[in-house]
């Protein structure tokens, strides 16, 4: 299982965004759809996805959050990993914009003889770029922080503390604004990059009006393997008490993070409806999670 897993939080086209996705990309598939009952958003659905092998989840939850390009995801098309990168790019950016919106064309840039952003129909935004086969290898997909309002400038203070926070971790690239970039400033961050528990991240800085911030539409499910493990993260992270909620948790830069047992995927997979409404009764009043609680629900004790 993937150690950290991002989060879509849709109104109601969890399953319907789901299939779209995985319809773009090789080694993709949705792998469950679990219908939680008698939450606060109603019935909603939890779809569990794959696209190029990289764990995803979606929840349908109710109009309370909206995606945005504070965070996206850069799609790696680099021949040097698949042999049709030049094509499949092309094609992948004319069906994400289809319904969309796109804020930079794709084309040939500085930094990318093709490489474009698009916020699709669903409003999730991508960064597709064609990667030079001869720089570093990075993994086709990699979630993106934008910094912007009053965190911009905390780029690589977030990106330090994230390194610190999380073990196997380590900074790759690293490239600052120069004079002449206003309204973003000199010596702030342009774009970086950086593994968490082996998985790579990248974070920049903009200083453009925007209006938006991070929200809990994306957030990173963080899944740990002991009660020890829940309590590290959620004293590391949690930053903003009045978000906690349902493992729910917000760090001091305004990115949402869930702190999940791996115990807990495995019981939403595998149990019956009876013990899936049990459980999710019993996390519904939790901030932090119980595991041993968690357990006593499923389990009917």
């Amino acid at each position: 299982m993937q150690k950290i897993t991002p989060h879509l939080w849709f109104d109601k086209e969890a399953k319907e965004a789901a299939a779209f996705y995985t319809s773009l990309f090789p080694d993709s598939r949705v792998t469950n759809v679990t219908t939680l009952h008698n939450t606060p958003s109603g019935d909603s659905d939890i779809v569990s996805f794959q696209l190029w092998g990289y764990s995803f989840m979606a929840i349908s939850a109710g109009p309370f959050f909206t995606l945005n390009p504070s965070v996206s995801f850069m799609m790696n098309f680099d021949p040097s990993q698949d042999n049709d990168a030049k094509t499949r790019i092309d094609e992948v950016w004319a069906k994400l914009s289809e319904g969309g919106k796109v804020l930079m064309p794709l084309d040939n840039y500085p930094f990318s003889d093709r490489y474009g952003w698009v916020q699709d129909k669903y409003g999730l935004s991508w960064q597709l770029i064609l990667t030079n086969p001869e720089g570093e290898e990075r993994p086709l997909i990699v979630p993106s922080l934008m910094f912007v309002k009053k965190m911009c400038g905390k780029a690589q203070e977030a990106s330090d503390f994230y390194l610190s926070v999380f073990k196997n971790s380590k900074r790759g690239a690293i490239a600052y604004y120069p004079e002449g970039m206003e309204p973003d400033q000199a010596g702030t961050v342009m774009f970086t990059d950086f593994t968490l528990e082996g998985q790579w991240f990248a974070a920049m800085d903009s200083a453009r009006e925007h209006d938006f911030t991070f929200n809990e539409a994306v957030s990173f499910i963080v899944n740990c393997d002991s009660q020890d493990e829940i309590d590290y993260y959620w004293e590391k992270l949690s930053a903003v008490p009045e978000a906690e909620q349902c493992g729910w948790l917000k760090d001091k830069y305004g990115v949402s993070w869930q702190i999940v047992p791996k115990v807990m995927d495995e019981m939403m997979h595998k149990g019956t409806p009876e013990q899936i409404d049990r459980l999710t009764q019993a996390f519904l009043p939790m901030k932090k999670f119980d595991i041993a609680q968690l357990k006593k629900a499923f389990e009917g004790k």
